[in-house]
């Protein structure tokens, strides 16, 4: 992760240290997972299909922004088919050997989920055709004209592959699974029932009119929800008596110079060089991240989806441009000669 994207509160980017706390409010079952409605109902059928046949579902490449909720999905599907999951990524699976070391210790009807699966090596791709296709892994034997071809017979398995960005899996490889979903942004009201949920599992008493605060900084991400709810929580145990009022909430979020819609001093920043550097666009994508100093590949997959889910932000043939509301938002005036420019 990036340095400037590792310290951001906001940034929905999971962290190390943050894997325990997210494990322990990961719901387990899908009639306990909030919001996404329309991928519960779909996979809800997938399922119940499956078990029905008495067969392992067919594989599923879950897609969207970091935090959105793709590897608790992964799980509960696991948890739903009664079966195990084994959980990697595609930058772990290093070498052919590594994937076939994967795939021959899964039981029929296991689980294997990759997270990150766009980043999967040419090669390691080429042997997971088969694999998919017909539970059967290719291994290649000696090298030159003595090499030959042995065939493995694999269990039926699952692959659940999670990326953040779809259009860089190869056309072979997606083509694959059986079903994709994407997962949205999600509204406040399930923002707030996740925190209202999640306080509970945590033992903290959190009033309507906090999480509703909360809700409404947390970039529609259940991941930035939970951190946001961690350091409230903290903060009330300091300089309150444990309870999360809206006043508590309030000056924890002051403190972490988090705005009401959510922005923090990175989001500000990226408006404000858009505006003040480059007349607010267009600018590219690459002299942007020059800019900020921040990589291309994070600007363009952490920081814009939200800018543009709020319509601050515009990507255009020319480059990024920055709304007539990003300039109200930061109470800036757009300069005459672009004024005819703005949305």
């Amino acid at each position: 992760m990036p340095k400037q994207d590792k310290n951001r509160i906001v940034s929905a980017k999971e962290s190390p240290e943050e894997v325990a706390f997210e494990k322990s409010l990961r719901p387990k079952k899908l009639n306990e997972y909030i919001g996404q409605n329309k991928v519960k109902d779909n996979l809800n059928i997938f399922m119940a299909a499956a078990k029905k046949r008495q067969e392992p579902i067919e594989h599923v490449l879950l897609h969207g922004c970091p935090g959105l909720g793709k590897t608790t999905l992964a799980h509960i599907i696991a948890n739903e088919m009664g079966t195990n999951i084994k959980v990697t990524s595609g930058p772990a699976i290093e070498r052919t050997g590594d994937l076939a070391a994967i795939l021959t210790n899964l039981s029929n009807g296991d689980i294997l989920f990759i997270d990150e699966i766009h980043r999967l090596n040419k090669i390691i791709e080429e042997v997971l055709y088969p694999a998919m296709e017909d539970f059967a892994l290719d291994i290649v034997i000696g090298k030159g004209p003595s090499a030959r071809t042995l065939r493995l017979d694999l269990p039926k398995f699952t692959l659940i592959g999670a990326t953040t960005r779809v259009s860089l899996i190869s056309a072979p490889l997606r083509d694959r699974f059986g079903a994709t979903f994407r997962l949205d942004f999600y509204n406040d009201e399930d923002i707030e029932k996740i925190i209202e949920r999640n306080a509970q599992i945590l033992k903290t008493d959190i009033e309507s009119m906090a999480s509703e605060l909360i809700a409404k900084r947390a970039r529609k991400t259940p991941r930035v929800a939970n951190r946001l709810l961690k350091r409230v929580r903290d903060y009330a145990q300091v300089k309150g008596d444990g309870i999360i009022n809206s006043a508590i909430a309030q000056q924890a979020l002051n403190l972490m110079d988090i705005d009401q819609l959510g922005l923090d001093e990175v989001d500000r920043k990226i408006l404000q060089v858009i505006i003040e550097k480059f007349s607010g666009g267009p600018v590219g994508l690459n002299t942007l991240a020059a800019a900020i100093n921040e990589e291309m590949e994070t600007l363009e997959d952490i920081y814009e989806p939200f800018l543009m889910q709020l319509g601050f932000l515009n990507r255009t043939p020319r480059g990024r441009t920055a709304t007539k509301i990003a300039y109200e938002h930061l109470g800036l005036k757009p300069r005459i000669e672009n004024q005819n420019n703005l949305l």
